[in-house]
């Protein structure tokens, strides 16, 4: 409790966790959806897709979370847009959208002038200098990404078990995934600002891998996904402030931590 009352004494700290425990949430209930449609490689690119957003804003002097929700947003539609025809063609065309974006940000860095430690938080995640306006955006768009996402909920889950029987009863597959890889995106553009660019995939994979690992029950396992997700994040919140080192490796590793703790209990009681 000392500790806390310490973290809270500071009001960037509140507003750190005020922001992580917001993207948490958010990337925890996309994610537990994102790893049981197996459409993880997207949201890898999509994570991808968050760093040259936030490069481009740096170098036009905008914020940069206007270029995270922009490029993440608009790849996403780019991707639904594909036409689907055979499973390997979809992932080859999702990494052509994913390295050429990648490029692109590289070149936004080589033509940015400032101070590049600006850009090393993009990349791997900060919490210093969140403000009000920040944390007051991202519960706008976690409720907005949460509530529409609630609205297909029903139908969405049907169509990631069995999209083929889904079809056959008439629920708009095709329209479903669009909307969701939008909402997926929402949330990768919210979630990179606290973990940085490369290492956001962690909170929207792991949290969810590792409750699926834990239980199937789709309201049991969505609800320890938050719950493991809100734990690393506000873990992480406390280690980085002890520490010189950026929040993302330290979501990363504890995403991890967990993910191999519920991989070798259920080794262990198989053998059992």
């Amino acid at each position: 409790m000392s500790v806390i009352r310490e973290l809270w004494s500071f009001p960037f700290m509140v507003n750190a966790f005020r922001a992580g425990t917001i993207v948490a949430v958010l990337a925890a209930v996309m994610g537990w959806f994102m790893v049981l449609r197996r459409q993880s490689f997207a949201g890898h690119t999509l994570a991808m897709v968050s760093f040259p957003g936030a490069a481009c804003a740096t170098l036009l002097g905008v914020a940069a979370g206007v270029g995270y929700f922009v490029f993440c947003i608009a790849a996403a539609l780019v991707i639904a847009a594909m036409p689907r025809r055979e499973a390997g063609q979809d992932a080859a065309l999702t990494g052509t959208v994913q390295a050429f974006l990648l490029a692109c940000g590289y070149l936004f860095v080589a033509l940015y002038k400032g101070f590049l430690g600006g850009v090393n938080s993009l990349l791997f995640g900060s919490f210093l200098g969140i403000t009000d306006v920040q944390v007051v955006v991202l519960a706008l768009v976690a409720l907005l990404a949460l509530g529409a996402l609630a609205a297909i909920g029903r139908p969405l889950l049907f169509a990631s078990v069995d999209a083929e029987v889904a079809a056959a009863h008439g629920v708009p597959v095709r329209a479903l995934s669009a909307v969701f890889l939008v909402l997926l995106g929402s949330a990768t553009a919210g979630t990179s600002q606290i973990t940085g660019a490369l290492l956001v995939f962690a909170l929207l994979v792991m949290p969810a891998a590792s409750a699926q690992l834990l239980t199937a029950r789709p309201v049991l396992s969505l609800s320890l996904s938050v719950l493991i997700a809100v734990a690393v994040t506000w873990g992480a919140l406390t280690a980085a402030y002890y520490s010189p080192y950026p929040i993302g490796f330290y979501v990363t590793s504890f995403a991890f931590a967990v993910y191999v703790m519920v991989r070798l209990g259920r080794a262990f009681r198989g053998v059992a």
